[in-house]
């Protein structure tokens, strides 16, 4: 294979994982060419999309509702790279697991499940309320962390046997499942986010995104505790970041609430008659 030989080569030959930054490096060049070879049509955005000036900003972070949302974003992202990131040396601590299989396992098993969680949230918001769903996704993945930090070995893991397979067995971390119930986090909160303002979505947005400071704050500070009193402990911060999060679906108060099929069902029987 040409491009295999051709990353040997750039790589020093006893660190071959190096190579994943070049495919990185050529996918993002590539990704820019085409960015600048295509046209785009022009776009108009409405006021309440436009990011704003300053004192825009200003007006929104006199706002308690904002900084509340602000903080469930930080939250949310916290609880996300904190799980991603310790999940691996928790289980070598305390369960003498190899980072390099077992924990490499648990921490891939997290993305996968949050893609597949994804997908069956978007089910859930069709027959459910937002807020619904959200404290139910939050209790769910407290329950799985609780598992994950205090349960016993026989709980932190269990055998799972793919559909239509006689011999491909895979293992499903505690910590893994996380990452089912917190794939539904992100969106809802953001949507009831710009949901709860009147005007100014666009600059608000922008304020969330920069929420996400919290994926490196709370790992940190998990590391930190962790030299301290031992990462088990340490990891008990994951208690309050979903703690706020499981807040958020009692205290939102969206100007519209998102349409479910029976709220559809009965807008429809309301313009027939």
């Amino acid at each position: 294979n040409l491009l295999l030989n051709s990353l040997r080569r750039l790589v020093p030959p006893n660190l071959p994982w190096v190579s994943l930054y070049w495919v990185f490096a050529l996918t993002a060049l590539l990704m820019i060419i085409i960015i600048f070879a295509s046209r785009f049509p022009k776009v108009e955005l409405k006021e309440e999309e436009k990011a704003g000036t300053w004192s825009i900003y200003k007006i929104l972070l006199k706002k308690k509702i904002v900084i509340l949302y602000f903080f469930g974003i930080m939250a949310y992202v916290g609880t996300e790279q904190g799980v991603a990131n310790w999940t691996s040396q928790f289980l070598k601590t305390y369960h003498g697991l190899d980072p390099q299989t077992a924990g490499a396992q648990a921490v891939s098993y997290f993305w996968g499940l949050m893609t597949i969680g994804g997908l069956f949230g978007l089910l859930l918001l069709k027959l459910m309320d937002s807020r619904r769903v959200l404290i139910g996704a939050v209790s769910l993945a407290l329950v799985c962390l609780t598992l994950a930090l205090w349960g016993p070995p026989c709980l932190l893991s269990f055998s799972l046997k793919l559909p239509g397979s006689d011999s491909q067995i895979i293992n499903l971390y505690s910590f893994s499942l996380i990452g089912f119930f917190a794939s539904v986090m992100w969106p809802i909160i953001f949507s009831l986010a710009l949901n709860s303002i009147e005007a100014h979505q666009g600059a608000f947005s922008g304020l969330l995104c920069t929420g996400i400071a919290g994926g490196a704050l709370v790992p940190l500070l998990i590391g930190w505790l962790g030299d301290r009193f031992g990462l088990r402990p340490a990891m008990l911060v994951l208690y309050l970041t979903l703690g706020y999060i499981l807040s958020i679906g009692f205290w939102a108060r969206p100007l519209i609430n998102n349409e479910t099929i029976k709220m559809r069902r009965k807008n429809k029987m309301a313009v027939s008659q």
